[in-house]
C-alpha cells in the first residue's frame, strides 16, 4: 500500500519522490560546489515520506542535516511535457524537509559513489498537508523559513530558484512518466546544519503550509 499525503482534506496516494540538489547558488556554495549546469536529480523511496511529525536520526550518521524546501504534488502525469503546460500538472504546493546524512554524503562524493544512503533512509522527508495552486499567486516568490528549537537557521525564497518548477517539470517528464501523486523537493536555500534527537523543527513556506517535526532515535 502506497503512502499517503493531505491536499487540503484530500488523501493523495504518494508516487516517486523526485529531488533536486543545489538548486540555489547560495547553497552550492556552501556545499563547496559549483552551480549545476543542469538540475542534480535524486530519488527517495517511499519509506522516506514521513507526515506524521516524526524524522529519525538513523544510527548509520553522526551528523544529520536539515534542508527545508518547497515541495510540488503533481497532480496530472505525463511525459514530455512543455515548459509552458507544465503548471497546469502541479495538484498543490507544500513545505517539506530534506534530512541528509552529511557525512555520508561527502564520503559518497569523495568515492563518487551514489547519495541514496545519505538521503533515502526512513522518514528523511517529512511534508506538511498541501495547498492547491490557485490559493498560490506565484509559487517563485515564496518565502521559506525553518526554526530549530526556536531559533531561525534558514531563510530564503523561492525567487532564489537556479532552475524553476516549470523547467524542472518538463526536464524530469522527459526522463521519467510523471504520475498523479509523485512528489518533488525543489531544493533548499543556503544556512542548512546540524540536528540532534529531541530538536523540535518547524518549517514554514510563506503563511501557506506549516511543518512541525520532532528527530527521534526510535525509528517511525
Amino acid at each position: 500500500m502506497r503512502p499517503h499525503v493531505m491536499l487540503e482534506d484530500e488523501p493523495i496516494e504518494v508516487g516517486a519522490i523526485f529531488c533536486i540538489g543545489k538548486n540555489y547558488a547560495e547553497h552550492a556554495r556552501e556545499m563547496q560546489g559549483e552551480v549545476p549546469e543542469e538540475p542534480i536529480v535524486f530519488l527517495k523511496p517511499p519509506r522516506a515520506l514521513s507526515t506524521d511529525g516524526q524524522a529519525w536520526y538513523p544510527p548509520h550518521t553522526g551528523d544529520l542535516h536539515h534542508e527545508v524546501e518547497l515541495v510540488v504534488l503533481i497532480g496530472r502525469g505525463g511525459r514530455d511535457i512543455p515548459e509552458s503546460e507544465a503548471l497546469s500538472h502541479v495538484a498543490g504546493y507544500g513545505v517539506g524537509i530534506d534530512f541528509t546524512a552529511r557525512d555520508l554524503q561527502w564520503e559518497a562524493k569523495r568515492k563518487g559513489q551514489p547519495w541514496t544512503v545519505s538521503k533515502g533512509f526512513d522518514a528523511s522527508a517529512p511534508v506538511s498537508r498541501f495547498v492547491r495552486p490557485e490559493r498560490i499567486a506565484d509559487p517563485h516568490a515564496l518565502e521559506l523559513r525553518l526554526w530549530v528549537n526556536g531559533q531561525l537557521r534558514q531563510a530564503g525564497t523561492t525567487a532564489e530558484m537556479i532552475y524553476r518548477i516549470p523547467y524542472l517539470i518538463a526536464y524530469l517528464s522527459r526522463i521519467f512518466t510523471l504520475e498523479r501523486g509523485d512528489l518533488l523537493f525543489t531544493g533548499t536555500p543556503a544556512g542548512v546544519g546540524p540536528v540532534h534527537p529531541g530538536d523540535e523543527l518547524e518549517a514554514a513556506v510563506g503563511d501557506l503550509a506549516r511543518l512541525r517535526v520532532r528527530v527521534v532515535r526510535q525509528r517511525p
